[in-house]
């Protein structure tokens, strides 16, 4: 699990039109290993889904625009492949699970043909050996090769999920990124389909980037943990890490905001405020205006990222004020 599989250096997206420019993400650099599953977390609006499209260059341009840094696929810079070379890489290398699935499926074909298309698309076999293929990987799934010939309105919340996934692993990539996977499903199915994600990844050997803000999810799926706020990675490290050494206000915050059976607290203690408009991001720290222990060197200078322990990164003028020792926030 130590060789680097991607590599995102200090990029910076940005959507630009006439009235204005958004900073989506700011700066970000993240590594994935082979066989690895690197969870980001953050509210909405924090640029996780956009760093995700970036890898696949999926961006809408306009408005969107990679203004500056690098992603390397095993050591390929994705932004100088032909277009012809990348369609070879998406969905057969890295593939991606979008975030709504009730709307990432085409109604009109069956969803057998729909995981069928993608195996045709990057291998070379008939359509009967496809259509072979896609009956096992439905199976893989859950759901039975019968239903092949069937449209997306006749299943389920949770079977569209499955189906999402199958097609999103037909062609057994070594990346898959997964956008909020279970966020239109109830936690019965959320449950059962996070199970499968984990034993579908020791199959496969697949390596994986979790896009959720469910920090239930990020402990049962992930290795290490990037916590992103307004574009920028705020704290990042493996889960002993973030999870019982927490190192960052944001990230405490997020902790606070969780009902805890195991607390003497009757309130929950919510983050107050709402991040800011990034089109009009602040001079200094980010979460400034909605942090308790801001200072005035908070407001005026932009904190670097800085490792305090091995593999523990985080970007705070005051980090040694919020760290904590063992605590259980699971």
């Amino acid at each position: 699990m130590g060789e680097e599989l991607l590599k995102i250096d200090d990029l910076s997206v940005y959507y630009i039109s006439r009235e204005s420019t958004s900073k989506a993400v700011n700066h970000v650099s993240l590594t994935i290993n082979k066989g690895e599953t690197l969870g980001l977390v953050g509210e909405t609006g924090a640029g996780k889904t956009t760093i995700a499209l970036s890898i696949l260059r999926l961006l809408d341009s306009p408005p969107g625009k990679l203004v500056g840094g690098t992603i390397e696929y095993k050591g390929m810079d994705i932004y100088r492949l032909k277009k012809r070379e990348m369609r070879q890489i998406r969905g057969f290398e890295i593939s991606m699970i979008f975030q709504d699935p009730m709307t990432a499926l085409n109604p009109v074909d069956t969803v057998g043909e729909q995981i069928t298309e993608v195996i045709r698309l990057h291998r070379q076999c008939s359509r009967m050996e496809a259509r072979k293929l896609a009956g096992d990987m439905m199976e893989t799934v859950g759901i039975p090769r019968e239903r092949y010939d069937e449209y997306p309105h006749q299943f389920s919340g949770g079977m569209i999920q499955r189906i999402v996934i199958a097609i999103a692993l037909a062609c057994s990539p070594e990346l898959l990124l997964a956008d909020e996977p279970t966020t239109a499903l109830d936690v019965t199915i959320q449950a059962q389909v996070l199970d499968m994600m984990n034993d579908l990844k020791k199959k496969f050997g697949t390596s994986v980037l979790m896009i959720t803000h469910d920090l239930g999810i990020i402990a049962e799926m992930c290795d290490r943990v990037a916590v992103i706020y307004a574009g920028e990675v705020v704290e990042l490290g493996d889960l002993e890490a973030i999870f019982h050494h927490t190192a960052h206000p944001y990230t405490k915050g997020l902790f606070d905001s969780l009902p805890n059976a195991a607390g003497d607290s009757k309130r929950l203690q919510p983050i107050k405020g709402l991040m800011p408009d990034p089109a009009n991001l602040p001079e200094g720290c980010k979460f400034c205006e909605r942090c308790p222990y801001a200072t005035q060197e908070c407001e005026s200078a932009l904190p670097e990222l800085r490792e305090i322990s091995p593999g523990h990164l985080v970007r705070c003028h005051h980090h040694s004020c919020f760290r904590k020792g063992e605590a259980d926030h699971v």
